[in-house]
């Protein structure tokens, strides 16, 4: 077999790579039910499963109580965003869904597949998950590129009887929330009050300035490599910012990242790499915070906002504190969309989520280096499965 290229060198793509020849994907399909003999053959399939099926065609809603429908979602994505590495292609794409579903069953015992579509057209993308929407119960959009991404969001929910969850948008937006409600306590501010700058203006970055608005926030600003965005703006602007600037900063505040960071006292990056110096952490309001969240390098490293004099620093990676991790989200949400059969995901729900995972820190264990639960306290799940659930149920959009 010809030798594949990693990534990047080190021991963790050498095993993975080994892992993946080794295994030949990471999920499989086993059947609930023994076919050893004609009785068992008979009632998984021919002639006794006609009941079922007449049963569900009287009453589609049966799909849900008498096959796998009630706990599966469909991983979707096109290729054009996967992870850090871009427009790669479906099919370069699926060992990221493959994962994705696996920690769908570690996290939130949801079971999900992974549908790669072979076209980027957003028409196409649509009428192929519609199409299918019919054999699961929620919908997870994955690593689909900036700005189709919200368009075929909204459309499926136009179209669609099922959930429909983006995770780059949503995911980090919910964690990024439990973190700054956290965060914001170790520094003694509250939302409300603060100043909070942005950047990227892509899937992330708008979802969490909507959600951060939902939850209180009144001061915000985002940048692209353009400068601040604001309503008026001309140079590198599309539908989705010209909507984000008419709720973002008031003051239609122009500048570069570097001047507009004066002053603030949160910095969220959903960006890339090295994008923020020490003497731009400095010029923030005292007891800053940091969420330098591009990965695998962040928009400063730890060790270089704290020198700047950040009170609180987060980032998207494992080997330091305060992990901004979609994990700690998705599992959880669909878990508990899925307990109550949710007909869609709304703000409500995802706030409760936030909160959920924000609670599981208790303020005696509150400090700077822990803002949010590891990914792997199995705590979280359930607690934000709970709160999803009762959220659907206070909003009314719960069929069970």
């Amino acid at each position: 077999m010809k030798k594949l290229e990693t990534i990047q060198n080190g021991q963790v793509y050498e095993n993975s790579l080994k892992l993946h020849q080794e295994l030949k994907g990471k999920i499989e399909v086993i059947a609930k039910v023994p076919v050893r003999n004609k009785k068992e053959l008979s009632e998984a399939y021919s002639p006794g499963v006609a009941e079922p099926c007449l049963q569900i065609q009287k009453d589609v809603d049966l799909s849900y109580d008498l096959t796998r429908r009630w706990n599966l979602c469909l991983v979707v994505t096109d290729g054009t965003a996967v992870l850090g590495l871009g427009d790669i292609g479906p099919e370069a794409a699926m060992p990221v869904m493959e994962g994705k579903a696996a920690l769908f069953k570690a996290f939130g015992d949801v079971d999900s597949f992974p549908i790669c579509i072979k076209s980027k057209d957003v028409e196409d993308i649509v009428k192929t998950v519609y199409l299918i929407s019919g054999s699961c119960g929620g919908i997870n959009l994955e690593d689909i590129s900036a700005p189709r991404c919200f368009e075929i969001e909204e459309r499926l929910k136009e179209i669609c009887d099922i959930p429909i969850f983006h995770d780059d948008q949503h995911g980090t937006a919910i964690v990024t929330l439990a973190g700054l409600i956290n965060a914001l306590k170790v520094v003694n501010k509250k939302i409300e009050d603060v100043k909070i700058i942005i950047n990227g203006a892509g899937a992330a970055a708008i979802s969490i300035t909507n959600l951060l608005f939902a939850y209180g926030a009144k001061h915000v600003t985002l940048c692209d490599t353009k400068g601040a965005i604001y309503e008026g703006r001309t140079e590198g602007m599309n539908v989705v910012k010209d909507n984000i600037a008419k709720i973002t900063d008031k003051n239609n505040q122009a500048g570069k990242l570097v001047h507009i960071m004066k002053d603030t006292d949160v910095f969220i990056g959903v960006s890339v790499a090295k994008q923020v110096t020490v003497d731009m952490v400095k010029s923030m309001a005292k007891d800053a915070i940091v969420f330098a969240c591009a990965n695998p390098i962040p928009e400063i490293m730890p060790d270089e906002a704290k020198y700047g004099g950040a009170k609180v620093v987060a980032t998207g990676r494992s080997d330091f504190p305060n992990q901004i991790n979609n994990v700690l989200a998705f599992p959880g949400v669909f878990r508990g969309t899925f307990d109550v059969r949710a007909k869609e995901i709304n703000q409500e729900m995802n706030i409760a989520a936030a909160k959920a995972i924000a609670d599981l820190i208790k303020d005696e264990e509150l400090n700077s280096e822990y803002i949010v639960p590891a990914a792997f306290d199995d705590r979280v799940g359930k607690a934000v499965a709970k709160a999803v659930a009762k959220a659907a149920i206070k909003t009314k959009v719960n069929r069970i």
